[in-house]
């Protein structure tokens, strides 16, 4: 299918009556500091606690009722585990969720709350695909892909849409970037709704693969993976990437320590709670004030879904 912007639109009506309209935050200490002017999109307060939501629900609710009687699966590290079960339950169907046996409790148990049934696996690719092709034959159950999945996609812009709406004179977005369903999906909401809106990503340098496949063309896999930021462990996909092309302006890696550091920075000035991931955009932007310095940027807070037993081991508590 081709997502155009009547697509999306239909997409943000369909799923209007299951989500958040999230609010837009400023911070003027964060402003002065960075002589950036920073709109803070805060899908932290989205049901859930993340955009996921935005696209396992389209997803879903474009499923027929015999694709519904028999469930939907995937496999996910955590938040789109949360939108899939979240959706399940919403439609009364059952959601399979494989997930890594690495996966922070808290979004293992919001999953299992959700009435999810729970298959764990070994912290592969391979293994998440295997354990869920099982499932699949067993059930025939719907598998939604997390990000390469083109209703998936386009639930997602719903985000950069709403965005939009509320700051129109927005000069950049920023948004992290794991496997690419947001990023794409903000590409396509900005090309379809503001034109000329430039968009960003931001990526920790314990994930590296979509800076790679961003400069060569096609998919590549990171060198190593050792990043907080669980939520960016993934690998684009053929779809993400050939979108991502065509309209990201530039992908920004950061380390650990700068992860850290936009994280306490919310904590201290914003008092919201953020997981490490959604804050690697803004890193990303805070690292390189001279590229946006008095600009308009747009950061998509992608979630909130913190294990807060981690907090002594990242800021040495």
């Amino acid at each position: 299918m081709e997502i155009t912007k009547a697509s999306i639109q239909a997409a943000h009506e369909r799923i209007k009556p299951y989500i958040h309209k999230t609010p837009v935050l400023t911070n003027n200490s964060i402003n002065e500091m960075t002589g950036i002017d920073f709109y803070f999109k805060c899908e932290n307060f989205q049901k859930i606690g993340a955009f996921k939501i935005r696209g396992g629900m389209n997803a879903c609710l474009k499923l027929n009722p015999e694709q519904l009687s028999k469930g939907v699966a995937t496999h996910s590290s955590g938040n789109h585990a949360q939108a899939m079960a979240f959706a399940g339950k919403t439609l009364g169907t059952k959601a399979f969720i494989v997930m890594p046996k690495t996966s922070p409790q808290v979004k293992v148990n919001a999953v299992k709350g959700y009435g999810a049934e729970v298959i764990m696996c070994e912290p592969n690719q391979q293994a998440r695909e295997e354990t869920l092709n099982k499932i699949v034959a067993a059930t025939g159950a719907t598998f939604v892909h997390p990000y390469d999945n083109d209703d998936v996609i386009e639930g997602q812009a719903t985000c950069v849409k709403e965005l939009i709406e509320d700051v129109p004179d927005l000069d950049i977005v920023i948004t992290p970037v794991g496997g690419g369903g947001l990023l794409s999906g903000t590409c396509l909401g900005a090309y379809y709704f503001k034109p000329g809106l430039q968009v960003y990503a931001g990526e920790p340098e314990g994930a590296a693969d979509a800076v790679l496949s961003f400069k060569s063309g096609k998919v590549e896999k990171a060198p190593y993976i050792n990043t907080i930021a669980d939520g960016l462990m993934t690998t684009l996909s053929d779809r993400t990437l050939a979108i991502i092309k065509e309209h990201v302006t530039d992908i920004i890696l950061v380390t650990e320590e700068e992860i850290k550091a936009a994280l306490k920075l919310i904590y201290e000035r914003m008092k919201i709670v953020v997981e490490p991931s959604c804050v690697v955009p803004f890193a990303a932007a805070f690292k390189n004030p001279k590229l946006f310095k008095g600009k308009k940027v747009g950061i998509i807070l992608s979630g909130g879904n913190v294990d807060l037993t981690k907090f002594g081991e990242w800021f040495g508590a």
